[in-house]
């Protein structure tokens, strides 16, 4: 036998290549998006996160937030890095108890480095400090933190989040959340879910909600200011909490005579649609000069202007469907818009039918003959539209006219067995439109590739043969304006309106 010499040097090196665990060198940072085509940079990569923890403290009179937000998440790859969506100063960020290092880069990236390295599948504790103006902070020329005469609200789509707490600010990452908010005395904090407690102290009323239920983030919602807050149950039993600005002025007596109907509307939208999927329903008005109303998860945002012309149940209709469609289904990416925003305008078709005031499929010819062939309206695809269009009109009224086709296509019973089927298959989750397809077919029977393509995918006008059966034959033939068409008209969620 030989003994084989090892120089020092050589015998040190190897030591130190046993040390380094075999698999160091997949470890690498989470991406800083998660993968949309649209919006590359919005969400991260490399973990999912299962509930947000946020504590905060709001003056109105400078505007300042300051909070500690815990995020509990688990590593869907081997991290040596990776980023949160925020643009509030920061001055401490803890990784499992631990102290990590991080730095702000592009318009919204929190870059957290832990202490060590994370193995995939590592549960997270991640705990940020921060603190800052958000008023004053914008990204790619924006800003969704809207200032009211007596407070704030965070309320905008695609994005909000980033100007109250970090996240994963995609639809595709779903958590519940727990927001306790101290505001001074006489002013009241109002978010998603339900109400778990309030209490007083040194001056400063703190608020604690809990949204039990997996949320999208840019579903999340933060009202502070003074408010005339409404509490009730609806026949179905579901709570409803809404509130009011004190300072509507004139839009009061309007935006109560349509939000005040939300219990009737969901025990409405419930037969059709299924059972309501969340702990609590409402909505609120702030004094607000933005024109908007947005889905927020249990508690709907609407902007004063909705209700300028008078009572609007029909916007009540629209954000209340998406609770259904949209929130408890989320969609996987933003192309898949279309199954947000149309089935939320169809459901305002469907209750100007039962209020006597046009039918859905009066509606729906209304739009395909209010439009021409060399409309610019037929050239945005609702199935995939592109950033640029993504709440074009189109998606929301093309988008309904849709899903007539599909309903004259398939029958009554198909159709409505597919409106309440699809959120309790996807419940709390995310689909996508092929998704959807997929679905409608296995229910109908029938193939639908054809009648999807032609009227969410194709830039042109469906001809009259390719509609439903009693959509208008010709687009001059004249067609009377329903009853309700300016109220459904109106409502958009419009991000930056």
């Amino acid at each position: 036998m030989h003994r084989r010499i090892i120089a020092p040097g050589a015998l040190a090196a190897a030591s130190l290549l046993l040390a380094i665990p075999a698999s160091a060198a997949s470890y690498s940072p989470g991406a800083p998006g998660i993968g949309d085509p649209y919006y590359p940079n919005y969400g991260n990569g490399g973990y999912d996160v299962s509930h947000y923890d946020l504590r905060l403290q709001y003056q109105p009179t400078t505007d300042e937030l300051q909070g500690t937000a815990t995020i509990l998440a688990k590593t869907t790859q081997d991290l040596s890095s990776f980023d949160l969506d925020f643009l509030l100063d920061v001055s401490e960020v803890r990784v499992n108890g631990s102290q990590a290092g991080f730095t702000h880069t592009g318009e919204h990236e929190l870059v957290v480095t832990p202490k060590k390295p994370l193995a995939k599948g590592t549960q997270l504790t991640v705990v940020v400090r921060y603190r800052g103006v958000p008023s004053t902070k914008s990204a790619y020329g924006f800003t969704a933190w809207h200032r009211t005469p007596d407070g704030a609200v965070a309320a905008d789509e695609p994005e909000a989040a980033w100007w109250w707490f970090p996240s994963n600010d995609h639809p595709s990452d779903k958590a519940t959340y727990d927001v306790s908010v101290a505001v001074p005395d006489g002013t009241q904090a109002i978010s998603n879910g339900t109400l778990q407690s309030t209490s007083s102290k040194l001056g400063w009323t703190r608020y604690g909600w809990r949204q039990d239920k997996p949320q999208a983030t840019y579903l999340a919602t933060l009202a502070l200011g003074k408010f005339d807050i409404t509490t009730g149950t609806s026949d179905g039993g579901v709570p409803v909490v809404n509130a009011y600005s004190k300072d509507l002025g004139d839009n009061d007596g309007a935006a109560r005579a349509s939000v005040e109907r939300t219990g009737e509307i969901v025990d409405w939208l419930s037969g059709y649609f299924g059972p309501y999927p969340f702990s609590s329903a409402g909505g609120y008005v702030p004094n607000t000069t933005t024109g908007y109303a947005l889905e927020t998860q249990t508690r709907v945002y609407y902007s004063p202007k909705q209700f300028a012309s008078g009572s609007n149940t029909s916007v009540v209709v629209h954000e209340l469907a998406h609770q259904w469609y949209g929130d408890d289904v989320s969609l996987k990416r933003w192309k898949d818009i279309w199954i947000n925003e149309g089935f939320a305008r169809y459901a305002q078709w469907l209750w100007s039918e039962h209020e006597g005031e046009g039918t859905a499929q009066e509606l729906a010819d209304y739009v395909y003959a209010s439009h021409p062939a060399d409309d610019a309206f037929w050239t945005v695809a609702p199935g995939d539209p592109g950033a640029d269009h993504q709440f074009d009109a189109a998606v929301y009224d093309r988008g309904a006219v849709a899903i007539q086709a599909l309903r004259d296509e398939i029958g009554d019973d198909a159709f409505f067995a597919i409106l309440k089927g699809w959120p309790k298959k996807h419940a709390y989750g995310n689909a996508s439109v092929a998704d959807f397809q997929k679905y409608a077919e296995q229910v109908s029977g029938k193939p639908l590739a054809a009648l999807f393509d032609t009227w969410l995918f194709q830039p042109v006008k469906p001809a009259a043969s390719a509609a439903a059966r009693s959509l208008v034959k010709s687009p001059a033939k004249a067609v009377a304006q329903p009853r309700s068409w300016k109220k459904i008209e109106a409502t958009n969620s419009v991000h930056g309106e």
